[in-house]
């Protein structure tokens, strides 16, 4: 069950309700820099693994300056759309709130959970790589869910760059480990997987179980690719994008 550290106590809650009820989570915006990505970021993955449970998930955005140009970055980052809360109505008889916040932001009811702040040394969300070409912004994912959230975060060019050489390297052999025949994902692994994100939404965790697998000797191939699609259901980060175009890029 996903537990969360809710910011007003400092306790481990449950972010589950009883009986799968209807969740709200609302993503606190303030403005679209790269400290607000990063909490609507951390929305989705809270999304996404509340999903995963089997818990129905309605998602509001509140408090954004420039909203038009926040969805246009999220967009790029495969953050999937929250309602604006001025169309959201009263409320849908929500079992639990989940409120997802930087350190200026306030909450009124509900779970918070906290999201620390980005020092950008890298330019704009769409930044270019060193050769001069647009780089994926599934690297600029990547880079801000590698650090703890409750961290703060220095973006610039190396953890760019480094973000963008892990995604190539890991779609690469995703797209090769699909060609071999298919395995189960070991048990050990998928447990821990869960234990990672389940405890705080440990997302870095989740991550260092990954590069276990992608060097184990004792992981088949089939199991590896089984491994990365089903813990990419949390991460969004298009794993499997390179499979079937031969040359992965």
């Amino acid at each position: 069950m996903l537990r969360i550290t809710d910011a007003r106590t400092g306790e481990p809650t449950d972010a589950t309700p009883a009986r799968r009820g209807l969740t709200r989570v609302v993503a606190h915006v303030p403005r679209p820099d790269t400290t607000g990505l990063r909490v609507l970021l951390v929305a989705d993955v809270l999304v996404r693994a509340l999903e995963i449970s089997g818990t129905p998930v309605w998602t509001v955005l509140t408090g954004t300056e420039g909203r038009a140009e926040l969805r246009a970055a999220a967009t790029a980052l495969g953050i999937r759309p929250f309602e604006d809360e001025r169309d959201s109505g009263s409320g849908l008889g929500e079992a639990q709130v989940l409120h997802v916040l930087g350190p200026d932001a306030e909450a009124a009811d509900g779970l918070r959970v906290e999201v620390a702040p980005v020092e950008d040394a890298s330019g704009p969300a769409g930044f270019e790589s060193d050769q001069g070409d647009p780089a994926d912004p599934t690297a600029l994912r990547l880079a801000l869910l590698a650090r703890p959230r409750r961290e703060p975060l220095r973006l610039g060019a190396a953890e760019l760059a480094d973000a963008e050489e892990n995604l190539r390297r890991w779609r690469g052999a995703v797209a090769t480990w699909a060609t071999r025949p298919s395995g189960p994902i070991p048990d050990p692994v998928r447990q821990q997987l869960r234990a990672a994100w389940e405890d705080d939404l440990d997302v870095p965790a989740v991550l260092g179980v990954l590069r276990k697998v992608e060097t184990s000797g004792t992981v088949p191939d089939g199991a590896r690719f089984e491994t990365y699609a089903y813990a990419d259901r949390l991460l969004g980060l298009e794993l499997t994008r390179d499979i079937g175009r031969g040359t992965p890029s």
